[in-house]
C-alpha cells in the first residue's frame, strides 16, 4: 500500500485529501505545517508527499528544498498543490525538483489520477494483483484486485473478519461466536452456509480447511488496519513515535465493524477501544511535553469522549486549559462535559 504525506496549512484541504486518498486505498499521514511534516518524516518514509505551495513560515517550495537537500530523502516523489495564480511557483517547484503539480480546485477523479499516473512511474501500484486490504476500522470493507469487494450477504464479511482475527477455527468455535444465540445444529447449519457465501464473494479457495478448521488461504495474506494500528500503539507505548505520527495515528481509530453486534466483535471493540486510550494518554504527555498545551487538551478530551470516568484525563484537561487560559478550564475542574464545543 503507497504511503502518502500531504502538507496543507488549509484544514479543509486537508481533509478533503485525505479522505479522498483514504478511500481509494492508501495510506495516508497529513500535517498542517512544513516544520511538522519534516518532523513526522523522521520517523514516516512516504512513496510521495503532497504539498500546498503557499503556506505561512515555510512554503511548500522551500518544504520541498529541504527534501531535496536531505541525503535519504532526496529521491522522493513530491507533487505540488497550487491554485492558477501561482504558476510562476509551479515552474520554479519544478525547477527545484517537483514532480508533478496539481491545480486547485480539482476533482476526486483530477486527484486520483494524478496520484496513480505519479506512482505508476515511481514504480508503485496501489495493490499488487492479488493484494488485499481489511478495513475494519470505522468501516467493515474489504479491498482485492484493485476494487471493493462485494459480499454475497453481511453475515459472509463478518466471518471474513473473524478468521482474520482467530487465524484458525473449527466450525463450531466460529458457529458459537457468530450465532451464539442459536442451537448447535442450527449455528453448524448458518456456519457451512455463510462459508459458501465467502466463498463465493472471494473464491473457493479463499478458505482452506484440514482435520475441521477452517482459515483463511496464506496466499490471500491481507492488510489489515487493525493489525497495523496495534503495531504502531506497540511502538508508541515504547516511545518511537513522535508527536505528529501520534496524532495521525489516534485518528485512524474507529468503531470497530459497525453494524456487527456478535460478542466477538464487542470484545475486539473493547481491545481496540483500551488500546486507543492508552495512546491518548501517550500523545497528552508528549504534547505537554512539547508544550503544545492545546494539542494536549485535545486528547484528553477525546479519551473523556470514551471513557468519561477517568480521572486522570480530568485533570488533564483541566491543567491544560488552563495554562492556555481557557475558560473551560473551570468546567473540567468541576467535570463538567461540554463536547458539543470544538476546541478549535
Amino acid at each position: 500500500m503507497p504511503r502518502i504525506l500531504v502538507v496543507d496549512d488549509d484544514s479543509a484541504i486537508l481533509k478533503l485529501v485525505s479522505v479522498i486518498l483514504s478511500r481509494a486505498g492508501h495510506e495516508v499521514r497529513t500535517s498542517t505545517h512544513p516544520v511538522e511534516a519534516l518532523d513526522l518524516l523522521k520517523v514516516f518514509t512516504p512513496d510521495l508527499v503532497i504539498s500546498d505551495v503557499v503556506m505561512p513560515y515555510m512554503t511548500g517550495l522551500e518544504f520541498l528544498e529541504k527534501l531535496r537537500a536531505h541525503e535519504q530523502l532526496s529521491a522522493i516523489p513530491f507533487m505540488l498543490l497550487s491554485s492558477h495564480a501561482e504558476r510562476g511557483d509551479v515552474r520554479r517547484g519544478m525547477n527545484l525538483g517537483a514532480d508533478d503539480y496539481l491545480p486547485k480546485p480539482f476533482t476526486p477523479q483530477d486527484l486520483t489520477t494524478a496520484i496513480d499516473a505519479r506512482l505508476r512511474r515511481a514504480g508503485l501500484t496501489l495493490q499488487g494483483e492479488s493484494g488485499m486490504q481489511a478495513k475494519g476500522l470505522g468501516t467493515a470493507q474489504v479491498v482485492w484486485k484493485g476494487g471493493a469487494v462485494s459480499w454475497v450477504s453481511r453475515k459472509a464479511l463478518e466471518l471474513f473478519f473473524y478468521l482474520l482475527e482467530h487465524k484458525e477455527v473449527t466450525s463450531w468455535e466460529a458457529a458459537e461466536a457468530l450465532w451464539p444465540e442459536k442451537d448447535e445444529a442450527r449455528a453448524s447449519s448458518l456456519f457451512h452456509t455463510t462459508l459458501h457465501r465467502l466463498r463465493r464473494s472471494l473464491s473457493n479457495e479463499a478458505v482452506v480447511s484440514a482435520n475441521r478448521r477452517y482459515a483463511l488461504a496464506s496466499d490471500l495474506n491481507p492488510e489489515y488496519d487493525v493489525q497495523r494500528f496495534e503495531l504502531l500503539a506497540a511502538q508508541a507505548e515504547q516511545g518511537s513515535l513522535g508527536l505528529e505520527e501520534l496524532r495521525e495515528l489516534v485518528t485512524q481509530y474507529g468503531h470497530y465493524l459497525p453494524g456487527t453486534d456478535s460478542p466477538w466483535a464487542d470484545d475486539v471493540r473493547a481491545r481496540l477501544e483500551q488500546k486507543q486510550l492508552s495512546l491518548l494518554g501517550v500523545a497528552a504527555r508528549a504534547a505537554t511535553e512539547a508544550g503544545r498545551d492545546r494539542d494536549a487538551a485535545q486528547f484528553h478530551q477525546r479519551a473523556l469522549a470514551i471513557d468519561p470516568m477517568s480521572e486522570p484525563d480530568w485533570q488533564g484537561l483541566a491543567r491544560a486549559l488552563d495554562t492556555i487560559g481557557d475558560p473551560r478550564a473551570r468546567l473540567a475542574a468541576q467535570r463538567e462535559a461540554w463536547w458539543a464545543v470544538d476546541l478549535d
